[in-house]
């Protein structure tokens, strides 16, 4: 099963679906789009896929999206979209594409919902917390 993911490699969440896409079994393409960019039609078809706008997909922490004025009510798709490109970290990651599907994986646990296979349980975040238990069901806000 062809997997790719949107990595940031800096971001706890993301190397966390890195590692539970990795146990259960797959080999995923890893983009690191804060290297690699974005372009305007990538992001339209990412969001539309997921299901979501750019507003919802707007990464407002550790980011300038505030200082920049991109929270303001106002501010139009294709004005996110075009800061977006030029500032990669504002968008929220992962992403992760399979199966013709699109998730942004907050939290961590959303990727099991596109993989056929989990990871062996108990499973565990980076953090040493409870992901899935021994009994193969996911723990509540992972």
């Amino acid at each position: 099963m062809n997997i790719v993911i949107f990595h940031n490699p800096n971001c706890g969440t993301s190397r966390n679906v890195v590692k539970i896409i990795k146990d259960a079994g797959y080999t995923p393409n890893i983009v690191e789009y804060l290297e690699a960019g974005w372009s305007i039609a990538q992001l339209k078809t990412l969001f539309s896929k997921a299901g979501i706008t750019a507003h919802e997909a707007l990464r407002v922490s550790k980011t300038p999206a505030e200082e920049m004025g991109l929270t303001a009510p106002e501010v139009t798709e294709q004005q996110l979209l075009e800061a977006m490109v030029t500032h990669p970290i504002l968008v929220n990651r992962p992403f992760v594409a399979c199966k013709g599907q699109v998730r942004l994986c907050r939290p961590s646990g959303e990727v099991l919902s596109i993989l056929k296979q989990w990871p062996p349980v108990p499973h565990y975040k980076e953090d040493g917390s409870l992901l899935i238990d021994a009994d193969g069901v996911l723990v509540k806000g992972a």
